[in-house]
């Protein structure tokens, strides 16, 4: 998770009596949420950094439930940022807050609900020592698993503490798990209709009515936790594996969405993507393009859903293929070309659910849809340009040679000579790089694939792949 842990350091207050004295105010957790929220939208600062495409759609329909102060249940197919935007929420805790020291519920000091806290209270009043945890502490996260127990989520007794000599009903005995210790926390559930039907129920109480039932004893435990969830939209009806009463405790049901413009389909990857070479612009394109196109796909299973995942993916595979030719060929730079998609293509297809009746097609599909992507982005960033004296030059016997073991260099030093373009002291691979924004060889060398790949596509001129080495030609 990424850390939203702010460089401030934590106070000093250090007992109940400081405390007070520093005019401390107690909110709950829903009005400490509502307050930040509130204050970020009056001062124009964004809540949700990192989220892309959520801003007219999603986003307005957390805030509003957030206001409220509702648990949240995310509804989406995979990789549509669900565990991201609840991760974010994070950053609308307070960035510090007082708990009593040593309270195995993080209880506030001016509102202890455990037998124990109540009683260090009553012991030691204003000289109740205090502790600071950070907004990241009050976050857990749990991925719901059919193996996940009450005792996981709710609690259970403990069998050490009743060795001790301690009786059943004594609520000292008891272990308080995920949802409890979170007290005056977010707890997140990832993938809840996978929780079995015994453990749903075991939540009713906690979100409705805040008890906690532990093998039949009920402690009257206020406790203060926003219960936020996603899921698969399929899974979450009363066909599926949710019930209908923890259903119907949700406030608020959001569902989530993959990136509707192709701009924020690219910054997910921007954004998402550790990269260990130079992956221009235009691949980061294709591979949007790409994913989206499959996402539109009847020969793909639709209901799994296509994950940004897999252009992140696929974006990381192409930068470590330019790195390795870089590497292995003495490259003074690591630049992706056109000539990397492919490698992501073979690695990633197995991401990709395909309907039944697609059986042995499903190369074909990914080989296609790609070429199609790659004609749009060479249409988007090369409109305009007259490619005609490449046409000509290659049909008069010239050829290109490139590879995934083919230097920028050597790809280069391959190109036929071309005249200046008519009222420009340019050449057209001057202009391929311009449209690019190309600024050394590895990106010259890209700008030229891009063109050549374009002019296969519309059938302009030849390809030939064997021997690991593609040639372009008449």
């Amino acid at each position: 998770m990424t850390s939203t842990h702010s460089p401030n350091p934590a106070p000093t207050t250090a007992t109940l009596g400081e405390l007070r004295a520093s005019g401390h105010v107690q909110k709950s957790l829903r009005t400490e949420l509502r307050d930040n929220l509130l204050d970020a939208l009056r001062e124009g600062r964004d809540p949700w950094p990192g989220l892309h495409g959520f801003e007219t759609t999603v986003i307005p329909q957390v805030e509003r439930a957030l206001i409220a102060g509702h648990d949240i249940v995310l509804l989406g197919e995979r990789g549509q940022g669900k565990t991201r935007l609840l991760r974010t929420l994070v950053g609308l805790l307070d960035e510090w807050t007082p708990v009593i020291s040593g309270s195995e519920l993080g209880e506030h000091p001016y509102e202890p609900i455990t037998v124990t806290s109540k009683q260090a209270v009553a012991a030691y009043g204003d000289d109740l020592r205090i502790s600071w945890v950070s907004r990241d502490e009050r976050y857990a996260e749990k991925l719901a698993t059919p193996d996940t127990s009450v005792a996981d989520l709710i609690g259970d007794v403990d069998p050490m503490k009743v060795a001790e000599g301690r009786t059943l009903g004594d609520p000292e005995t008891i272990h308080f798990g995920l949802i409890p210790r979170s007290h005056r926390g977010i707890v997140a559930i990832n993938e809840l209709p996978d929780l079995a039907e015994r453990i749903q129920v075991a939540m009713l109480n906690v979100m409705e009515e805040r008890d906690i039932q532990i093998r039949g004893y009920v402690l009257r435990l206020p406790v203060d936790v926003l219960v936020v969830a996603s899921a698969n939209p399929e899974d979450y009806t009363n066909r599926g594996r949710i019930i209908t009463p923890l259903k119907d405790r949700f406030g608020a049901e959001i569902r989530t969405h993959y990136p509707i413009e192709v701009e924020d389909e690219i910054a997910v990857i921007r954004q998402e993507a550790h990269l260990v070479a130079d992956v221009p612009d235009h691949l980061i394109e294709i591979l949007a393009r790409f994913t989206r196109a499959l996402r539109a796909s009847q020969s793909v299973d639709q209901r799994s859903g296509v994950s940004a995942r897999f252009a992140i993916a696929g974006a990381e595979t192409i930068g470590a293929a330019a790195l390795h030719r870089a590497t292995a060929q003495g490259e003074p730079e690591a630049v992706a070309r056109v000539v990397d998609l492919q490698t992501a293509v073979d690695v990633l297809g197995g991401k990709i659910e395909f309907e039944t009746g697609e059986e042995g097609r499903e190369d074909e599909i990914l080989t296609h849809l790609l070429r199609t992507a790659t004609a749009e982005v060479v249409r988007e960033r090369l409109a305009g340009l007259d490619l005609a004296l490449l046409v000509d030059a290659l049909e008069d016997g010239a050829a290109i040679t490139t590879g995934e073991q083919v230097t920028a260099a050597e790809l280069l030093a391959s190109v036929p000579e071309l005249p200046p373009v008519e009222a420009s002291e340019s050449d057209l691979y001057d202009q391929l790089a311009d449209r690019v924004h190309a600024t050394n060889d590895g990106q010259r060398a890209g700008a030229i694939e891009l063109a050549l790949e374009g002019l296969y596509l519309a059938r302009k001129v030849a390809k030939d792949e064997s021997g690991g080495a593609t040639v372009y030609g008449g």
